[in-house]
């Protein structure tokens, strides 16, 4: 039966490398599900796999689009599922790896059905939120979608305007597409989990923005910093050294907040992960059992 295998954990808990033995191991091409590494540009700040990484497995959805595309993980799932009818014809396993949550989400159980947004409303909501700040949307959201607001983070700006956008661009409740179905998929899923000690993935993580730095990440910002308005550099790293540039923060002290942000980010992973029953956690410092359990898993 065609088997997707699933290669997932927290930030730096080493998916690359586990990614690519497991992908050569069973002759299987990788599918990126990190919702960063599918920008060009940004390399060396999103940890994407290298062009010598990407020589030896074929890699899709790494690199593939320009920084001010649109995406989403809706989006994701149909290309995805496009895809894997190809990629199976020629093979039995295809590997996945990231740790982008909905992305994985997405392909695994599927998405619920909502609109896609046109750019002139989120240019709109993205200009009202600049404007007139959280507070208003959320007000409007309590009215438009009781339901949805009643059961949102009212601190995740983004989670309000996506809402708000549906919302404005089906003249439905958000809440009305949320049905949270889990689709049938005709091939088999082995969901892996890596995990290492929590003392040891922060240390990984200290390390790799120090690493990152070396590999001239600060120039990868400042060539991009005319789209510093775009949904893709709004993640941890580019923030703090757009702050850097702007000559706002002193790097060692965005340095710092990066590395403390992306263990913040790091332990949101964890506890996402922790409520999805089907991961099976191995250790990420043995790719030699991750094999071996999808050996047995496949038989």
């Amino acid at each position: 039966m065609p088997t997707l295998i699933v290669l997932t954990g927290p930030t730096a808990s080493g998916k690359t490398a586990a990614a690519l033995q497991v992908a050569e191991h069973f002759h299987a091409p990788i599918l990126n599900a990190d919702s960063r590494q599918i920008y060009r540009d940004i390399p060396i700040g999103t940890a994407a796999p290298t062009a010598e990484e990407q020589a030896r497995v074929p890699h899709y959805f790494v690199g593939t689009l320009a920084l001010d595309d649109y995406y989403s993980a809706a989006r994701y799932e149909a290309e995805v599922m496009a895809l894997l009818p190809r990629l199976f014809a020629e093979r039995d396993v295809v590997v996945m790896s990231g740790g982008s949550m909905m992305y994985i989400d997405a392909v695994c159980n599927g998405i619920d059905d909502i609109p896609t947004i046109s750019e002139e409303t989120r240019t709109m909501m993205r200009t009202r939120y600049e404007q007139e700040g959280l507070e208003p949307l959320l007000a409007e959201l309590r009215l438009a979608d009781p339901e949805y607001y009643a059961q949102c983070d009212r601190r995740n700006y983004r989670r309000i305007i996506h809402a708000l956008e549906v919302i404005y661009q089906s003249g439905k409740p958000f809440s009305s597409f949320r049905r949270g179905e889990v689709r049938e998929r005709p091939f088999r899923i082995v969901k892996i989990g890596l995990q290492r000690p929590r003392p040891e993935l922060f240390a990984r993580i200290n390390a790799r923005v120090g690493q990152m730095m070396e590999q001239g990440w600060l120039d990868e910002v400042r060539r991009v910093m005319p789209y510093r308005h775009c949904n893709a550099l709004n993640t941890v790293g580019y923030k703090e050294l757009f702050q850097v540039l702007d000559g706002t923060w002193p790097l060692d002290f965005a340095l710092a907040r990066i590395a403390k942000n992306t263990r913040v980010y790091a332990k949101k992973q964890i506890t996402w992960f922790a409520k999805d029953p089907a991961i099976h956690w191995l250790d990420a410092a043995r790719p030699d059992a991750v094999i071996d359990f999808c050996e047995r898993m496949i038989r």
